[in-house]
């Protein structure tokens, strides 16, 4: 059996990576495993349990918590699309003053937290220079 590949997970994986080494020590980068993918009835009861306890739909993969900021990041594959829940999310969080960025690469992470004014210890590939 050929195992699928699974590039948003090991974007995310080297991106926490990338983070904890980047960020300041007392930074908080928290993932919240908000979705079930096991199908059927069994995954559905599952799902709505979990709806009930606060997972919120849409929700991103990834949230920072440094200094007095609140960074989410939502991780994607080049190809990746944002779901209309995901979109709403965005949506609702950048409406609150909450910073909020699509990540495609190791690049765009790096990108994300200098754009939104995080200190970091590294620049990123673009040109960007963390403050």
């Amino acid at each position: 059996m050929k195992r699928r590949g699974t590039p948003e997970a090991d974007l995310q994986r080297a991106v926490v990576t990338a983070l904890r080494f980047a960020l300041p020590k007392g930074a908080i980068i928290h993932h919240c495993a908000n979705e079930v993918t096991e199908a059927g009835p069994r995954g559905a009861k599952r799902q709505a349990i979990l709806v009930g306890m606060g997972v919120h739909p849409g929700f991103a993969d990834l949230v920072i918590l440094c200094a007095g900021r609140v960074l989410f990041l939502e991780l994607k594959s080049l190809k990746g699309r944002l779901s209309p829940a995901q979109e709403a999310f965005r949506d609702s969080v950048n409406a609150q003053g909450f910073g909020w960025a699509l990540v495609r690469s190791l690049d765009d992470a790096l990108g994300a937290l200098a754009d939104h004014g995080f200190t970091t210890r590294v620049a990123s590939q673009s040109g960007r220079v963390a403050p």
